[in-house]
């Protein structure tokens, strides 16, 4: 039998309307489509009737599938034949695991294609009405991962040099350790005072976000009842939102994305 095809893509950071046209066409010739708990569940029905969808999804504290049952899943569909469509938040490669089921796939000779989706890095930032860079406040910016391999040893990151760089700092996926991530920044050179905001479900009409300083985010995400999936920039382009950049707080709601993130999706056929 032929070998299926692997597509590797990236559904973006929420807003339905902002996967790209060829993730959107894969999406409707798939035979399978794995997907995860935050791609916005309306996309499904893009996909074709007869094809077989599979929630991969993972919570904070609750895994339906293991990373290594999902490589599996992937590559089994494929060595029988399918289109194999792997559907991702966010970018597929920015803390998605993408190039994972990748080597898997060319573990066992199956082609595969990666279609780069908009990051959640700097599309949940830009709907908050804050910019990564700024010609007067920030020339560079730095994407950091709040939650690291827990079986490591030790931090891969360099928080002094993070510290030293300057520019903006963004943590994906960092709300449980905000505490821990803030007071190290601090301990390594970092002013206290450097702005800061955490903006939750971003990009979709839950997106609701909270402004402050290193010093003070973490207490206000945890008075806030903040939660993932939150995205936290540091920076003094976080000033911008109140000078006037913010925007998508103030849409007329019948223009915002809907709150249709969900572990299950029903389809009629």
């Amino acid at each position: 039998m032929k070998l299926g095809k692997v597509y590797l893509v990236g559904a973006g950071p929420g807003d339905p309307d902002l996967i790209t046209r060829k993730a959107l066409r894969l999406l409707g010739e798939a035979d399978v489509v794995i997907y995860d708990r935050l791609i916005p569940p309306e996309l499904l029905w893009e996909a074709r009737p007869d094809a077989e969808l599979i929630n991969a999804g993972k919570q904070p504290t609750k895994h339906r599938l293991s990373q290594e049952s999902i490589n599996q899943v992937i590559v089994d569909r494929a060595l029988k034949g399918n289109s194999v469509l792997r559907l991702k938040g966010g970018d597929p490669l920015v803390f998605g695991r993408g190039s994972e089921e990748a080597l898997a796939c060319h573990k066992y000779g199956i082609q595969f294609e990666i279609v780069p989706g908009i990051s959640s890095a700097h599309a949940v930032p830009a709907y908050a009405g804050i910019p990564l860079t700024h010609r007067h406040l920030s020339s560079c910016f730095t994407v950091i991962t709040g939650h690291e391999d827990p079986h490591k040893p030790e931090s891969s990151i360099d928080y002094q040099a993070l510290a030293n760089i300057g520019g903006t700092i963004v943590i994906l996926m960092g709300v449980k350790h905000l505490t821990r991530i803030t007071r190290t920044l601090i301990a390594h050179g970092l002013d206290d005072k450097t702005p800061a905001a955490i903006i939750e479900w971003g990009t979709i009409a839950r997106q609701r976000t909270s402004i402050g300083t290193l010093s003070t985010i973490a207490g206000l995400a945890c008075e806030g009842h903040f939660q993932a999936p939150a995205i936290t920039v540091i920076g003094e382009v976080v000033r911008l939102r109140e000078r006037g950049v913010q925007w998508f707080d103030l849409l007329p709601a019948d223009l915002v994305a809907p709150n249709l993130i969900s572990d299950e999706v029903v389809r009629t056929t």
